[in-house]
């Protein structure tokens, strides 16, 4: 039998975020997303340094799901991260993060998403999956992030 084409969507965004890299870079954790986003509830995080680190899995709610995530490759010096969700019978995705400095005191984080679907359920999840959405979701990402980065709070909600 031939391979299937799967449907694939991706999406990136550049955030503009107040601090240098060395503060944005370790929040980028399972663990630490617990600071600064609204509404963030791991189910499990599995580590042993207990925060991000290669290999870290960790699962979260996802809709009616629980999405399990890896961390695939963990490069504080470089400010890349990349990790891999599976929500199965749904999607596959990929999370690419990448930090660098923007002046003294200042990050540009290029930050995206690709989904690759599993079937029925996964062409619904991607045909939502749109680059307004994606632009929404990373806006609020961004603010939420600078709120936390500049006054050490979790954006009001």
């Amino acid at each position: 039998m031939p391979p299937i084409r799967p449907n694939r969507v991706r999406h990136s965004y550049r955030q503009h975020l107040q601090a240098p890299p060395d503060r944005v870079f370790p929040l980028l954790c399972p663990v630490r997303e617990l600071d600064w986003v609204p509404g963030w509830a791991p189910l499990a995080v599995l580590s042993e340094s207990g925060v991000a680190e290669l290999d870290c899995v960790f699962v979260t709610p996802d809709g009616v799901d629980e999405a399990i995530w890896v961390i695939t490759r963990h490069e504080p010096d470089s400010g890349h991260v990349e990790m891999i969700k599976v929500t199965p019978g749904r999607t596959i995705g990929k999370l690419e993060i990448h930090v660098q400095a923007d002046g003294a005191d200042r990050t540009i984080a290029d930050v995206s998403y690709t989904y690759t679907a599993l079937g029925p359920r996964g062409d619904a999840f991607l045909a939502g999956f749109t680059a307004e959405g994606y632009r929404s979701f990373m806006t609020k990402w961004e603010a939420a992030l600078n709120h936390y980065l500049t006054t050490g709070q979790k954006i009001p909600t």
